[in-house]
């Protein structure tokens, strides 16, 4: 793999940061044969004297050399002036790259074929200035310009991507730390010729940093482009999320030029990033907590369903028009109706006792859903006055929470945490309080097979697990953004798949 085969399009620089020369020699050989094309060595990282031409001889792809001091958030113990001396050295033994802060720069001089990235990091915010701090940097003799800092809110991202758009010379720019990661996923669709990832996701080396494998399996970068459409889940926080999982797995199946990727918004800063959303070409959002309600004053559409919910987990970009759906409401009485071999648009529980556990905003959606098909309903939360105030908005019956195993239901829906990963062990609703036949309904998906579902169908009961709701609500949300039928068996099984993975990681 040559350097002209690096640049031609943007790509994964993985971080290798190894104590002994061995292993940096193997990580880095283990990560051509899964793909990388450019590795990033961290001298700083390696206790003994540096032997360059060992790390150098027969490489098997390009490489950047790089040796952080302490304060730019690397572990080099040494001189100043011997770090100097050892990075002269790597650009006299023929490295690929070299990476060089602002203020060494003049004193490393160009030599041979090795390309000079000047660079800044900031780990306590990213400055209004990057446009002055990149005029300087490129003033550094440089063939690349790298700017690192932290994002403290979403503008900042905005401001970083926009930067290496309008860049003249090639421009790497990352926000760290979790507001950030989107920084990292995008930066190839604005014109950075790469962006860093890391051996192993447990194995960071600056804040936010995703793993080559998940740049690579989950968010394709290699095939983002200019042209990449994007779409996102806002959420504070945001890393639990399965959605980026889910629907990159689908617009990679389905062959689309689409990405999904997680966006931590803080509540504080909702408004400015719903306005300057398209110019990141977003065109999609899954929306969840804290955001499902507060989005709506956003909107200049809003769905009849989302608005007489009064919760969005939907948003779509058309024109100047920001429109709100909400999918879980469908998903939920789809899923449910499915299990009863019921017709979802027909008054099937007409007349049925419908229990929700539950009182925040997915006990709403589908509080109003089974209203509208005609369900007898009682809400009980394990706060009462919650219980009180949804009842008396979707007109129905509350119940204190120890009253619930009298309530005989024909139908019970747990909208509640309770037995949720990693408190497995935990059950909302205990078998003393099942019959046979009755529709027992866990909007949990991780575990999906729940201790209340478990102990459902020891019962006797019908039992609807939360990945069906998940994946009902999710086929709604690919329609939405790309007009076509979304593979629901694809979804299921990535789903399953990522829960087992994220259990037995969990297990070891």
């Amino acid at each position: 793999m040559t350097e002209t085969d690096v640049e031609s399009s943007s790509v994964i620089c993985v971080s290798i940061g190894r104590g002994r020369h061995k292993q940096v020699i193997a990580e880095h050989r283990h990560l051509v044969e899964q793909g990388a094309r450019l590795v990033e060595i961290r001298l700083d990282y390696i206790r003994r004297n540096v032997t360059l031409q060992r790390l150098l001889k027969d490489r098997p792809s390009p490489v950047v050399m790089t040796c952080r001091r302490q304060q730019d958030g690397g572990k080099w113990e040494g001189t100043e002036e011997n770090r100097i001396i050892l990075l002269r050295a790597a650009i006299v033994a023929g490295v690929d790259y070299i990476d060089l802060e602002e203020d060494i720069a003049d004193q490393v001089s160009r030599y041979g074929a090795t390309k000079r990235i000047i660079s800044l990091h900031d780990f306590e915010e990213t400055p209004q200035d990057l446009a002055a701090i990149h005029e300087r940097l490129a003033a550094k003799d440089a063939d690349i310009v790298k700017i690192a800092c932290l994002a403290n809110c979403p503008n900042d991202v905005t401001r970083m991507l926009r930067l290496i758009e309008s860049s003249s010379i090639p421009t790497i720019g990352i926000c760290m730390g979790d507001i950030g990661t989107s920084s990292r996923i995008l930066a190839g669709k604005f014109g950075s010729p790469f962006t860093y990832g890391t051996f192993h996701h447990e194995r960071q080396l600056a804040p936010g940093q995703l793993s080559f494998q998940q740049m690579t399996d989950t968010y394709r970068y290699e095939s983002i482009d200019t042209d990449t459409e994007v779409y996102g889940v806002i959420a504070d926080p945001v890393g639990h999320s399965m959605s980026p999982i889910i629907h990159n797995a689908t617009f990679s199946a389905m062959e689309m030029n689409r990405v999904y990727v997680p966006l931590r918004v803080p509540s504080d800063y909702l408004g400015l990033f719903i306005e300057e959303a398209p110019a990141l070409g977003i065109r999609g959002l899954s929306v969840t907590i804290p955001h499902k309600e507060n989005v709506l004053a956003l909107l200049t559409k809003i769905e009849g369903g989302a608005r007489k919910i009064g919760a969005v987990n939907t948003v779509v970009f058309d024109g100047d028009d920001v429109i709100g759906y909400n999918t879980d409401l469908i998903g939920a009485m789809v899923s449910l109706a499915e299990a009863a071999d019921e017709d979802p648009d027909s008054k099937w529980l007409d007349g049925k006792r419908v229990l929700i556990l539950g009182a925040g905003g997915v006990a709403r959606a589908i509080g109003l859903g089974v209203s509208d098909r005609g369900g007898k309903l009682l809400i009980a939360s394990r706060t009462y006055e919650r219980s009180m105030g949804l009842a008396t908005e979707i007109k129905c019956e509350a119940i204190q929470w120890e009253d619930r195993h009298r309530t005989s239901p024909d139908v019970l829906i747990n909208c509640t945490p309770v037995g949720m990963h990693p408190e497995v062990n935990e059950i909302p609703f205990e078998a003393s309080g099942m019959s046979r036949g009755m529709i027992v309904f866990d909007t949990i998906y991780n575990p999906e097979q729940t201790l209340l579902l478990k102990t459902a169908r020891e019962s006797g009961c019908k039992t609807v697990s939360g990945v069906e709701m998940f994946v009902k609500q999710a086929e709604l949300q690919f329609k939405l953004f790309t007009g076509e039928k979304a593979p629901s068996d694809l979804m299921r099984d990535t789903l399953r798949q990522t829960i087992g993975a994220a259990k037995h990681r969990s297990n070891k």
